[in-house]
């Protein structure tokens, strides 16, 4: 358990909290700690899907500009081999699905720590942003990468030139967010989505997401050999027979599976 982010477990659902008061911002500590309760949520058999939380005015306000101010090219490059760019990678390699529970501003990094959810719900009162432009620099952390797969180039190089702050509505029209809900219905929102993974079958959930993720960065018949040898995997687990038997016998949907 971090001091600064938390990993916290109900329900075969994992929420991860960050908790570094007023505004959530990324420094090293939180960095590290990202990556263990990734690591943790990752391992643990009883977790089965993910939330990453932060603060009701603030989800996370980007990496601590006072610690890098005056570092070097090469400090930086240094630091990022094992930092904030290495946490948010963490996150995204959780094998299994993710959901970032948006309130308050999501920006700089904060907003990278979203883009590296499998879904984000928004509150109708958030703003979200890329604004490193601003400080003479660019995102650091995956925001020009996950950014531009998302919402396509033309808006992320939008965003990511002027460094302005989105509102939740263009948020979801643009694609950046998958759902906006009142600031206070956030995490219930984001809970409903996880939960309906609880009892779903874990191996073939981890495998869906590989093969989308695997599939995205080589091109199309790579990503169909990807699916292939992920689809043929699965005949040898549990929740295969499982599923495949439950159909034959009662149908669709019925199946409980074991996550094996």
């Amino acid at each position: 358990m971090g001091e600064l982010v938390r990993l916290e477990v109900a329900g075969a659902i994992g929420t991860i909290r960050l908790d570094r008061p007023p505004m959530n911002a990324l420094n090293k500590q939180i960095e590290r700690e990202l990556k263990e309760v990734a690591a943790e949520a990752a391992e643990r058999s009883d977790v089965r899907a993910v939330i990453v939380s932060g603060g009701e005015k603030v989800f996370a306000a980007g990496a601590d500009i006072k610690q890098m101010a005056d570092m070097s090219a090469g400090d930086m490059l240094d630091k990022e081999q094992d930092g904030l760019s290495a946490a948010m990678t963490a996150i995204s390699r959780i094998p299994k699905p993710t959901v970032a529970a948006i309130t308050g501003y999501a920006l700089g990094g904060g907003l990278e720590l979203a883009l590296a959810c499998d879904r984000r719900v928004l509150g109708d009162n958030a703003k979200v942003g890329q604004p490193e432009i601003l400080l003479g620099v660019i995102p650091g952390a995956g925001g020009t990468q996950r950014l531009a797969r998302l919402v396509g180039p033309s808006k992320a190089k939008d965003l990511i030139y002027t460094g302005r702050f989105v509102g939740a509505q263009e948020a979801l029209e643009m694609g950046l967010v998958d759902e906006v809900v009142p600031a206070d219905e956030v995490l219930p929102a984001a809970q409903r989505w996880v939960e309906q993974f609880s009892g779903g079958a874990a191996r073939a959930l981890a495998a869906a997401k590989a093969a989308i993720d695997g599939g995205l960065e080589v091109d199309l018949d790579s990503g169909l050999r990807l699916e292939t040898q992920a689809f043929a995997a699965l005949f040898a687990t549990e929740d295969q027979k499982i599923g495949m038997r439950s159909f034959i016998e009662n149908g669709p949907g019925k199946a409980e599976f074991t996550g094996r």
